[in-house]
């Protein structure tokens, strides 16, 4: 079965073809990024017109690179929520207007189980339950994939998520959007014990927060400025990068050994080097396996839609031209 997916809900339009919710034919996407790092950040009106410049020709680039015509797809899989409003629009109306003309089923897919979904990609074996901690710019959750359609969050970031903690930071370091690689490339030539940050606990043990530990970041370079004394920016970039990575791999491999399930590292946060390393580490003191996504489909992509989209057609999940899309919705609501 080869499935349509669809995705722009922050600053990529992608568009992929996957078969059976495995193999990946296509990848089409158009990045924002040169555009967007004019601004440090996503401009949301900005990101809604490249949207619809972009779409028609991802779609077809997916469709072509897959050797692919239309009337071979079984299903148009596109993201509903959550992101940008604008945004997700563009996707939403495309994807009706797609399914509508070609007489396809349309399958709305929530954004972050489509993260989840990546991992299928590459891990062709692997199948539910395990602990998945999807960590991106809007969003950082530890879920229990019981399994392909059925989620329960154990614990989330209740301030900034993860990657936009790390978008702050970076730009309080002068640093350009987006700010995780920034942030890992000076990190590499610095001291990470000469700044000590916080390590906040919020009272759920799973939940993360990240809010305090990027305002002491921003605390120290306005301090140093004051005294007019220069900022080892080097070494505050890696305290951050230390003690963020920390926080979220201690929390999956807590969550993997209180369950009993092997891990999965998503999301566009799952690039980062040493998050992959420690959490590969936590996770085997607990005796438990962890899956990492493909780096290329950490980021924002349409496989992952497919993929997620697969699973959702199998379950009977189906959507009308009166599909609508959402900025938030939790991910056990589908």
């Amino acid at each position: 079965m080869y499935i349509l997916g669809i995705e722009s809900s922050c600053d990529e339009t992608a568009a992929s073809v996957v078969k059976d919710g495995r193999f990946m034919m296509s990848n089409a996407v158009a990045s924002q990024i040169p555009v967007q790092r004019l601004y440090g950040g996503v401009v949301p009106e900005i990101a809604s017109r490249m949207h619809v410049e972009n779409i028609c020709p991802v779609v077809n680039e997916a469709l072509d690179n897959a050797g692919l015509k239309l009337d071979d797809i079984d299903a148009i899989a596109v993201t509903y929520a959550p992101g940008l409003i604008g945004a997700l629009l563009v996707g939403v109306n495309f994807a009706k207007g797609l399914a509508y003309a070609s007489g396809k089923p349309l399958v709305p897919v929530h954004h972050i189980r489509g993260h989840i979904a990546a991992v299928y990609l590459t891990e062709h074996e692997l199948e539910p339950p395990f602990i998945a901690l999807a960590a991106s710019g809007g969003h950082s959750h530890f879920i229990l994939v019981e399994d392909y359609t059925k989620f329960r969050v154990l614990g989330r970031a209740v301030d900034d998520a993860a990657g936009e903690a790390f978008d702050k930071v970076a730009r309080a370091l002068g640093l350009p959007y987006p700010g995780g690689p920034e942030i890992s490339k000076i990190a590499a030539n610095g001291d990470p014990i000469k700044y000590q940050l916080p390590d906040p606990r919020p009272d759920n043990p799973l939940d993360v927060s990240f809010s305090g530990l990027k305002t002491a970041v921003v605390n120290l370079i306005n301090t140093d400025r004051m005294k007019a004394v220069e900022t080892d920016k080097a070494s505050l970039a890696a305290a951050f990068e230390e003690r963020a990575t920390d926080m979220l791999a201690e929390r999956l491999a807590e969550a993997c050994g209180e369950f009993g399930l092997p891990g999965v590292l998503c999301g566009g946060v799952a690039a980062n080097s040493r998050l992959r390393e420690k959490a590969d580490v936590m996770c085997s003191e607990k005796g438990k396996k962890l899956f990492v996504v493909d780096r290329k489909l950490c980021g924002d992509n349409g496989a992952m839609i497919a993929a997620a989209g697969y699973y959702e057609y199998l379950s009977g999940r189906r959507a009308g031209l009166d599909l609508n899309a959402y900025p938030t919705r939790d991910i056990s609501e589908g």
